[in-house]
């Protein structure tokens, strides 16, 4: 093994993914069980390695040195051997550091809880101190001595920034929170180290209220750029950073087609899915299966509510996966909890057409004719136009449709 991650449970990394976008460098993935950590260390038998849950404390005591920022955080997440000796580094605290620029969120003098008390909330505490907060608290749901119960937030409500570096809303469970944000007053900042999903729903509730916030898959990255410095001994381009988020970031998120009944959702979904070699899901086609009927006989034996929770169901057992190009039906963004669910991995486009050229047609229960169609159209589109994040124009050629959202990809 020259570099690589150690780890329990690797399955759902993506270092190998973004070590192979910094370098042409072999980078593999050991899962260890505890009783193998320290035979795996005593070899040496690599030249660089990152640390990942459950070991980034348990690492410690077998190395021969430890570079005092791992040592502020009291955890290790990145092993360089250099002639037999192992030095310990703490990646996460650079990495920390970039997602709050990225973020925008910033630290000076700033009262800051961290949710959590493990290895990433110690890197966590350590860089916000650098970065000047004025003062730092961890809330767990066991406390010590000095720290908050997250259990009972108002007490501690008056922070300016939380950090969550607990597993909470992270794949598989990845609709969890532990907090509701609206109880925070002065609150100006939120970031979550989970990448998996990309957007947990702390990140989204914090940007429903307005509040800036970032999830975990910059900080991933921005300590991936740091290990891979410092197991080269080099410094990457500047920018290094940025671009390799976005490559990330493009290849893991689903592409979300919304709009009218007859927008060309499905035409342009598989279109997209051919050009890029991506899966391609229609929820209708989900529901369908899901329920053992045709869309129509849905809303003759259980109405449109009936078909509405199917439809939410529907979503929910697909927005967990990425890379996918999603067509909705044309009422799922009715829903907040439908938009909610598809943002998590998600970037929603509306393929906009102008309503002369959608076209009712009887198997579409409620745009059956022209006069429904137009009716539809006036009441749904304030929906649409709050759950877009990006607008596309579908009133020309399919191929320049396909090309705009490949961009996104």
């Amino acid at each position: 093994m020259e570099f690589g991650l150690i780890g329990d449970h690797l399955g759902h990394s993506f270092s190998k993914t973004i070590h192979g976008m910094l370098t042409d460098a072999p980078y593999e993935l050991r899962e260890l069980r505890p009783d193998e950590l320290a035979g795996f260390l005593a070899k040496r038998d690599f030249r660089g390695i990152n640390v990942t849950i459950p070991y980034k404390r348990a690492v410690m005591p077998h190395l021969d040195e430890i570079a005092p920022s791992a040592l502020a955080c009291d955890a290790v997440n990145c092993i360089v051997n250099r002639e037999g000796r192992l030095t310990g580094y703490n990646t996460d605290y650079d990495g920390f550091i970039a997602l709050a620029k990225h973020a925008e969120v910033s630290f000076e003098g700033t009262r800051v809880v961290i949710l959590g008390a493990g290895g990433a909330a110690s890197a966590v505490a350590a860089a916000a101190r650098d970065m000047g907060a004025s003062g730092v608290k961890n809330a767990c749901r066991r406390p010590v001595e000095g720290q908050l119960q997250i259990a009972e937030p108002e007490i501690w409500s008056d922070c300016d920034i939380i950090v969550n570096a607990t597993p909470v809303g992270m794949y598989p469970n990845w609709q969890g929170k532990l907090l509701d944000l609206s109880i925070f007053p002065h609150l100006r900042g939120v970031l979550d180290c989970i990448y998996n999903p990309l957007r947990t729903r702390l990140v989204l509730d914090a940007r429903e209220l307005g509040i800036p916030a970032g999830g975990g898959l910059y900080m991933l990255v921005g300590q991936a750029v740091r290990a891979r410095e410092l197991f080269d001994g080099s410094v990457l381009p500047e920018g290094a950073c940025e671009q390799v988020y976005e490559r990330i970031l493009r290849g893991k998120r689903n592409i979300v087609l919304t709009g009218m009944p007859s927008c060309g959702k499905s035409t342009v979904g598989r279109n997209l899915a051919a050009r890029t070699g991506r899966h391609y899901v229609d929820i209708d086609e989900v529901i369908t299966l899901q329920a053992g009927m045709e869309i129509p006989d849905i809303f003759v034996r259980e109405g449109e509510y009936g078909f509405r929770k199917r439809e939410t169901a529907a979503i929910e057992s697909v927005a967990a996966e990425q890379g996918l190009i999603i067509a909705t039906g044309g009422g799922a963004v009715l829903k907040d909890e439908n938009v909610r669910l598809l943002r998590h991995n998600g970037i929603i486009c509306l393929l906009q057409r102008d309503l002369g050229l959608l076209t009712p047609t009887a198997d579409r229960p409620l745009s059956r004719d022209r006069a429904t169609m137009q009716a539809l159209y006036e009441r749904r589109l304030p929906f649409y136009l709050r759950a877009a994040e990006v607008m596309i124009d579908n009133n020309g050629p399919l191929e320049r449709t396909t090309e705009e959202l490949e961009k996104l990809c």
